[in-house]
């Protein structure tokens, strides 16, 4: 048991945790409403091992709200999002998040739609922190749209870090399928119905 967990932690530490979903968001697709530079959308969508760095981030533009749009390369099971937010006065305090949105939220529909979920996000906390979400309201994601708003200062937020944790459905996908036996060939078949048949016919239903 202490070998499994100490594996664990090892490979949570040297970034080859298998839950983190980074390898499959489609970064290239990853884009932002109202960010004083739109490219930075994808520059807050890090691998783990650059999480706490703060050389590249993304801030909101006229106001102190921000949706960025993260489509998956195939659908996962979202179970956290991994934050890593503004300090002081640019940290938003509120987060909601729309799930399988072809296209992204815009601020308005945001208004007119119930998100997925609600959050409440922290203050004060400078380092990367883990949000867990309802796996069943998760369960089959291919997009999030994330909408930061009321930032502590009012006025404008910043955000460093964006990640998920979860299950990559393809892959439980395909180690169910390498458990499935062949079906018989066409030949075989055709013996095995005659077989039933014939069998089927000699027996007597009991009423």
């Amino acid at each position: 048991m202490a070998d499994d967990e100490t594996n664990s932690v090892s490979a949570q530490l040297s970034g080859l945790d298998l839950s983190n979903l980074y390898g499959a968001i489609d970064k290239h697709n990853v884009h932002g409403l109202n960010l004083t530079v739109p490219e930075d959308a994808q520059n807050i969508i890090k691998p783990w091992d650059e999480r706490e760095d703060t050389s590249k981030f993304a801030e909101s533009g006229v106001d102190d709200q921000v949706i960025i749009h993260v489509p998956f390369t195939h659908n996962v099971r979202l179970r956290s999002i991994l934050l890593k937010l503004g300090r002081g006065e640019m940290t938003p305090q509120r987060l909601r998040i729309y799930a399988n949105r072809t296209t992204i939220v815009d601020f308005s529909e945001a208004e007119d739609i119930t998100p997925q979920l609600n959050i409440s996000l922290l203050e004060g906390e400078t380092a990367v922190h883990e949000y867990p979400l309802r796996a069943a309201s998760f369960a089959n994601v291919h997009s999030v749209s994330l909408f930061f708003s009321d930032a502590v200062g009012g006025d404008a937020l910043r955000l460093y870090y964006i990640g998920f944790k979860g299950d990559n459905r393809s892959q439980r996908k395909e180690g169910t399928e390498k458990l499935e036996i062949p079906a018989a060939n066409a030949a075989d078949a055709r013996l095995i119905d005659r077989l039933q048949e014939k069998s089927g016919g000699q027996q007597t239903t009991a009423r």
